[in-house]
């Protein structure tokens, strides 16, 4: 509920990081500490946090937590005018509109800005760009800066990468990067730079990593008195007409990850002179391709440009790779304030920061694929099943594989015939006299065959009373089962995602683990699915629609009566894809 969110993100506060807490901002965890466990138990008044029964509890409070230290707004999300947390694009730098994160941590950043909290979403259906693309017979694309993860096109979708020569020999000179000690000496380099590069008459084109970042720059130029235009996620309705003249002499655009913008920069009358356009990057991006994008704005078509990126060793990139090692040799270096460090070697080190952080990425997103191709077998399965249901073919034999499924799954292993109880708890879907004459059978097999003639004998008496409607009423119903079913399968397997990863501990392969616990869910599904349909069978019956309207329309005649009594006394006191012939779905294990 709201409440909890709420609750936690009031606790949340209460916790220290490294004391409480760990965070590894590369993998975007929180980790509790004893003395976090210790705190959150005398908090919440419990005994053992990590007891199933206080599983919401602890859910809470690490989305809590991770809410106040991962995710930051004007980077990773924006609150807008009406109130609602707007996932920005970190590649983009666009804003995703209704999009949310999922399993409650978009309720905890909401809790955390204290703005309205909205229901968590209910995925219904859900695949993996990959698997996505793999549904087509042939996959091709096309953009600038698809060389750096050949190795991934390869590995994912056996496609190779062939580089296009440019149309016209590239000019633009691309310096080495800059690097301070400090991003407060990286800022007054940068603002430095531009003022300098704007008195010449010369366009800069600066690219930040967030929002927080752009606005911050912007202040600072406010100040020196440099007019300038912002691109970024606020401001993203103006995109066409900022672009357009980022070319013009004495022109400052300031823009959040150029990546997907796809608008050429005109340069200006006499900018070709000035040098053409002057890219300034303040951050290396975790991923080199978006490095690309923004340097690759300038030098088009032949045309002359310059690029360079300050760095700082505060920045998120050095800090988690290489930073603490950028430092040691500055301080040996005996590095004065303001004096920047430009060698080839240090370049080496950012590429190789970028590229270890590229290759974590995608070892997530390689996981993930092993993960749904998992599923993917059991989606085959269940739309196949869904549109064989959609078609309507065959149902009078289906519906008897199911039966006959049902009823052998409950007594499938028995010796002995069952007492009167235990046949009344296999078989409670079934009416009074059916389950009186299943308890007269003398062996297992008569009891099965009486089982399986009693649902059959009452779904042929179901079509005959339903008539022409039936095939249609069967489809409704068991559309509706199959969704339903599903959309629990995929809130489970969520569930085990999540927790698979810790069997890697206990020597176990994760993917081979949840390959094995999916499909005993999946089984699982497929049991409760065929139950619903028999349960189905039993109980539908066909309603009057006359008679049914006249029942509801006496039903609301009554509640207005009992309404308008509760009105007047208000008043009195305020004076005062299964296919043909296969038995069940088919995934391997």
């Amino acid at each position: 509920s709201s409440s909890l969110y709420r609750q936690f993100a009031f606790f949340a506060k209460r916790f220290q990081q490294e004391k409480d807490f760990l965070v590894d901002e590369k993998d975007r965890t929180v980790t509790l500490t004893d003395e976090g466990i210790a705190k959150a138990e005398k908090l919440l008044q419990i005994d053992n946090l990590y007891d199933p029964s206080n599983y919401d509890y602890l859910f809470h409070l690490l989305n809590a937590l991770k809410a106040m230290t991962l995710y930051r707004k004007e980077v990773d999300y924006l609150v807008s005018q009406e109130g609602e947390v707007v996932i920005v694009d970190e590649f983009t730098g666009r804003l995703l509109q209704g999009r949310r994160y999922s399993e409650g941590l978009h309720q905890a950043i909401e809790a955390k800005e204290n703005v309205q909290i909205r229901q968590e979403s209910i995925t219904f259906a859900t695949i993996t760009f990959q698997n996505y693309f793999k549904l087509y017979e042939k996959v091709s694309g096309m953009t600038g800066t698809a060389a750096t993860e050949e190795s991934e096109f390869i590995s994912m979708y056996n496609t190779p990468v062939a580089v296009v020569p440019t149309n016209r020999e590239v000019v633009r000179g691309d310096k080495e990067d800059l690097i301070y000690k400090s991003r407060e000496e990286k800022d007054e380099a940068i603002i430095e730079e531009i003022v300098r590069r704007y008195e010449k008459g010369q366009p800069v084109l600066v690219g930040t990593t967030s929002i927080e970042k752009s606005e911050q720059l912007s202040n600072l130029l406010q100040k020196k008195g440099v007019a300038h235009e912002v691109l970024n996620a606020k401001y993203h309705e103006r995109e066409a007409e900022i672009v357009a003249k980022a070319g013009q002499a004495k022109t400052v655009t300031i823009a959040t990850n150029m990546a997907g913008r796809g608008t050429d920069i005109k340069l200006g009358e006499g900018v070709v002179d000035l040098g053409g356009l002057f890219v300034l990057g303040t951050e290396r991006h975790e991923s080199r391709r978006i490095d690309n994008q923004l340097v690759g704005r300038s030098g088009r078509q032949g045309d002359p440009g310059e690029s360079r990126f300050y760095l700082s060793t505060e920045d998120d990139l050095l800090r988690l790779f290489g930073g603490e090692r950028m430092q040691s040799i500055m301080t040996t270096l005996k590095i004065e304030r303001g004096q920047p460090i430009e060698h080839p070697l240090l370049s080496r080190i950012i590429s190789s920061s970028q590229k270890k952080i590229e290759g974590i990425h995608f070892e997530i997103r390689k996981r993930l694929f092993e993960l749904d191709s998992v599923m993917d077998q059991q989606r085959s399965a269940i739309y196949a099943h869904r549109d064989w249901v959609l078609k309507g073919e065959e149902l009078d034999s289906n519906i008897s594989e199911i039966i006959r499924d049902v009823v052998e799954r409950r007594l499938d292993g028995l010796q002995e015939m069952p007492s009167r109880e235990e046949i009344r708890n296999s078989f409670a879907f079934l009416p009074p006299d059916s389950l009186a004459r299943l308890s007269e059978s003398k062996t297992v097999q008569e009891l099965k065959e009486s089982a399986i003639k009693s649902l059959e004998d009452t779904y042929q008496e179901k079509k005959k009373s339903f008539g022409e409607e039936f095939p249609q009423v069967m489809k409704y119903i068991m559309l509706r089962m199959i969704d339903e079913r599903w959309r629990r399968h995929l809130e489970a397997v969520d569930h085990l995602k999540d927790s698979v990863g810790l069997r890697a501990y206990g020597q176990k392969d994760p993917v081979v683990e949840f390959k094995k616990e999916s499909y005993e869910l999946f089984q699982q599904l497929t049991d409760s699915l065929y139950d619903d349909i028999a349960s189905a069978i039993v109980r539908i019956v066909k309603v009057d629609s006359d008679k049914a309207q006249q029942k509801a329309d006496k039903e609301f005649k009554n509640l207005q009566a009992v309404h308008s009594e509760f009105g007047t006394a208000d008043k009195k006191s305020d004076s005062t894809g299964k296919k043909k012939g296969t038995k069940r779905f088919k995934v391997k294990r």
